[in-house]
């Protein structure tokens, strides 16, 4: 080992509770259901990455985030972060865009970017033979990205065009208004892709002003999986980021709460089914009680055919195919949304029927049956999630940017095992308000407005 790099290892072991023998038997296949070591790997130039070293298959992934996404998008510029999504890989050094994608595509190199609100990411997979020729292009692409005309009017047109096909959209529709309605003077109520106007109003100033401030060493989260050793993963890492500027001076995004006061908003459509998107605030990934909520939605919405809501709403009274929940822990005003989609004539009795659900896991919480279920399944479930680098290398990713440590792959089970039957009554009596359940509706539902 290097003396100039720095390895720290933690072990983790996921264990899967009993499911029933099918499940058993397809956690049995995943290799990440054997031993897991993380290595975090400080580089010489002082920047980590977290490693799962996996010499099974030739292949490494590697994916990164730096903290600052579309919300951080100018004011009439939104959908920067996003158009700069789509052209980083289109050009960058001395290799225009023909000639860098002539490259990934001879050497198999998967490169990709992506704008949140909250984040910029990207990921690269490749062959590990290829590995320092895809760190190379990367490197290129994040330090010097060229943003010639042909490739942003070519990206921009692009865009524009997803951006005409969605406005008939219901579903985009709704959640678009949606962010709007409960984020109505904050970066959040803007849509990440931008709108016609915003989009059109960018230039190449914008674009290299968005390199030079959001992509930093100091925002920059990255993990790895596959077949590297740490060694070799340090000088890699120092390649790919080490000559990014350390700091920028870019605004931080303000917290607030989001304005759920239970209006309805009604938005006309000329469709057989409307679409409608629910919720109200909900709670940040680092609450101490985000493992109970975790499983209390489980059980409300976000299980399937396992959740109440599908049960109630569309197994016992055929109003939806589909209806569900989840939590959105974004960075500045975490919520608790859902969304359902059924006839016209019926949106009325979905919603009040929903409504009566939230309340009353509101007042009574889930059974005793209810979380040894979902407990079950969420226990059970964790190690599916490690069955490509892919998902791996985000998983690690994600647990640096929520400030969770190595451990957290091994205790994470724990989490969801320490809930108890309290705990799962209080976090929803104390998160779960049906009066501030704030709707939009896309479609043409039978008497129901806007109010408020």
């Amino acid at each position: 080992m290097r003396e100039d790099v720095t390895i720290k290892r933690s072990s983790f072991r996921p264990v899967a509770t009993l499911l029933g023998a099918l499940v058993l038997a397809v956690v049995a296949l995943v290799p990440a259901a054997r031993a897991i070591e993380v290595d975090r790997v400080i580089t010489p130039r002082g920047l980590e990455a977290w490693l799962v070293a996996d010499d099974t298959n030739p292949m490494v992934t590697l994916t990164f985030a730096f903290d600052g996404g579309a919300a951080l998008d100018p004011p009439g510029k939104a959908g920067l972060a996003h158009l700069v999504s789509g052209l980083l890989d289109e050009g960058a050094g001395d290799l225009d865009s023909r000639a860098f994608q002539h490259r990934l595509a001879d050497l198999a190199i998967e490169m990709s970017f992506d704008a949140g609100r909250d984040s910029f990411s990207g990921t690269v997979k490749t062959l590990t033979e290829n590995l320092d020729e895809a760190v190379e292009l990367l490197s290129l692409a994040l330090r010097a990205p060229r943003f010639d005309a042909d490739a942003v009017e070519r990206m921009r047109a692009q865009i524009l065009a997803g951006l005409r096909y969605t406005e008939n959209d219901p579903n985009e529709i709704a959640r678009r208004a949606w962010y709007q309605t409960l984020f109505p003077e904050h970066p959040y109520g803007r849509d990440p892709a931008g709108t016609a106007e915003t989009i059109a109003a960018i230039d190449q100033d914008d674009l290299r002003a968005f390199a030079r401030g959001h992509l930093v060493r100091d925002r920059l989260a990255i993990g790895v999986a596959g077949d590297v050793t740490p060694e070799r993963l340090a000088a890699l890492i120092d390649e790919a980021f080490g000559d990014l500027p350390e700091t920028s001076d870019l605004p931080a995004v303000p917290d607030i709460v989001a304005r759920a006061d239970g209006r309805t908003v009604v938005i006309e459509r000329p469709v057989p089914q409307s679409v409608a998107m629910f919720g109200h605030a909900g709670l940040a990934r680092s609450d101490p009680d985000w493992y109970a909520a975790y499983v209390v939605n489980y059980i409300l919405g976000g299980g399937g055919f396992a959740s109440r809501l599908v049960e109630e709403v569309r197994e016992a009274r055929g109003l939806a195919y589909s209806v569900y929940s989840y939590l959105v822990p974004l960075d500045h005003a975490p919520v608790w949304m859902g969304g359902v989609a059924t006839n016209n004539a019926r949106v009325t009795e979905s919603l009040s029927l929903i409504q009566e659900e939230w309340r009353r896991m509101a007042d009574a919480g889930p059974t005793a049956e209810e979380l040894a279920d979902a407990r079950t399944y969420l226990t059970g479930a964790w190690p599916l999630r490690f069955s490509s680098t892919g998902s791996i290398a985000a998983i690690l990713v994600a647990m640096q940017r929520e400030g969770l440590s190595p451990s957290y792959l091994n205790d994470r089970n724990d989490y969801i095992e320490a809930v108890t039957l309290e705990d799962a009554r209080r976090v929803a009596a104390r998160l779960m308000d049906p009066a501030a359940l704030t709707t939009v509706v896309v479609g043409q539902p039978d008497g129901l407005v806007s109010s408020n």
